[in-house]
C-alpha cells in the first residue's frame, strides 16, 4: 500500500533501476506518516560515507506529539541497503552520471519502506514527448467513452 508517490520524478527523469530500501525513522515520524502527513516531491538521495540518505522528504509532526520530543520536519533520514549493492549503487552514480531519486514510500509487512530508482536525467524535448504522450491517452479515453456512450442511430 503506497503512503506517498514523487509523480515529478517519473516526468523529470528516466527510471532505469528500482530499490527497495528500510528508512530509519523515529516514533513521531511513524505516527505522521500513518495519519498521511508526508511529502516526497522534493526528496533526493545523497551517499555520504558508504551509506545512503534521504533528504527533503518532509514528515509534519502531528500536533498531539509528545512535549519532550522536538521534531524536525526536514530531517534526514538513513536508508538501509545492503553493502554491495549500495557499493554498486556508488559506482553507477559517480561514474556515468546517474542519480538516485525516491519514488515512493509504502508499507511491507508493518515497516515503513522506501522505493528508490537509478534515474537519469530527461532533456526537455524528452519531458515535451512525455506530455504528449500524456494529453493523447487523456484524449483517447474521452474520444472511446464518448464513442461507447452514445446511441446508435
Amino acid at each position: 500500500m503506497s503512503i506517498a508517490e514523487n509523480r515529478r520524478a517519473r516526468f523529470d527523469y528516466l527510471i532505469e533501476e528500482r530499490f527497495e530500501t528500510g528508512i530509519v525513522l523515529e516514533g513521531w515520524e511513524v505516527k505522521a506518516i500513518r495519519a498521511g502527513q508526508v511529502q516526497l516531491t522534493d526528496g533526493y538521495v545523497v551517499i555520504r560515507d558508504g551509506e545512503l540518505y534521504l533528504i527533503g522528504c518532509r514528515i509534519n509532526a502531528l500536533r498531539t506529539a509528545s512535549t519532550h520530543v522536538h521534531p524536525e520536519a526536514d530531517r534526514t533520514k538513513k536508508l538501509l541497503m545492503k553493502k554491495d549493492e549500495i557499493r554498486r549503487l556508488i559506482g553507477k552514480v559517480e561514474q556515468r552520471g546517474y542519480t538516485l531519486v525516491p519514488l515512493d514510500l509504502h508499507y511491507k509487512g508493518g515497516l515503513v519502506k522506501a522505493e528508490i530508482a537509478l534515474a537519469k536525467g530527461k532533456q526537455l524535448h524528452d519531458k515535451r514527448e512525455t506530455e504528449k504522450k500524456r494529453d493523447w491517452e487523456r484524449e483517447k479515453g474521452r474520444l472511446m467513452r464518448h464513442k461507447v456512450s452514445s446511441p446508435k442511430s
